[in-house]
């Protein structure tokens, strides 16, 4: 099999899967481990997969910045949510992330809802302009491709706050990998808004199952539940199940 065929194998079973054990897969193809681990390495190197031991996990499409974003996934965005937008309740404090899903999630927001919203995005924020709840913005250093601030001053800030629910936006949601996202900075910042929220609960809009993107944000036994859209890669629903994660499905 040429190399190129290989690669289209490799990537067709990530998404059927959501992994590949190079030594598995080097025997079923009678080719040799090495060889394998080339083509993870180059498609690791495209930004199509993750190398983890052994193999590989597939990578998150989430990753690119906001503004292409916005076109990934909508639907799905849309249902989970909505979803979201139920978790919050009248008179309470919550933390919403930066990200498509975040702001799809206040779009959906009862505009009459009496509550307080935190948040270090300034694009969430602007779209609670017409809303009754009152705003909190984090402010620090504006890391552009998400559309956040972030940064020691951020994380800082952060630490001054208390909230009932964090409302999480991660790039990777994975049974073995937990959640993961881009960059370290924001990885970061999302542990100090977590670390301030009684509960926290994972946007996981579907292109987001089963991936894995560089910095790890949290484990998964440390949230609440995870949105997820039911037609999502039904092996990654099932891996995220077996592992016990509370998957809330959105409608």
């Amino acid at each position: 099999m040429l190399a190129a065929s290989r690669k289209d194998l490799l990537l067709t079973r990530l998404r059927a899967d959501g992994r590949i054990v190079a030594k598995d897969l080097a025997a079923e193809l009678g080719v040799s481990e090495d060889s394998i681990r080339r083509d993870l390495r180059e498609l690791d190197a495209a930004g199509l997969a993750v190398r983890v031991y052994g193999g590989a996990v597939p990578a998150s499409p989430a990753v690119v910045d906001y503004g292409a974003r916005q076109s990934v996934a909508t639907d799905s965005k849309r249902r989970v949510a909505r979803f979201a937008a139920s978790l919050i309740e009248p008179g309470s404090t919550v933390i919403i992330d930066g990200g498509t899903t975040a702001l799809a999630t206040v779009q959906a927001l009862d505009r009459a809802l009496a509550c307080t919203i935190i948040t270090h995005s300034p694009t969430v924020a602007a779209a609670l302009l017409e809303h009754a709840a009152d705003v909190i913005i984090i402010g620090g250093r504006l890391f552009k491709h998400s559309a956040v601030a972030s940064g020691a001053a951020a994380v800082e800030a952060a630490r001054g706050l208390r909230a009932d629910r964090f409302l999480l936006g991660v790039t990777g949601i994975h049974d073995e990998a937990g959640l993961t996202t881009g960059d370290p900075d924001e990885a970061a910042m999302k542990r100090a808004l977590a670390a301030q929220a009684a509960e926290t609960f994972v946007l996981g809009s579907a292109e987001k199952i089963g991936a894995v993107s560089r910095f790890a944000v949290l484990p998964l036994e440390n949230v609440t539940g995870v949105a997820v859209d039911p037609d999502a890669t039904p092996a990654g629903l099932a891996a995220l199940e077996k592992r016990g994660v509370p998957l809330l499905r959105a409608t």
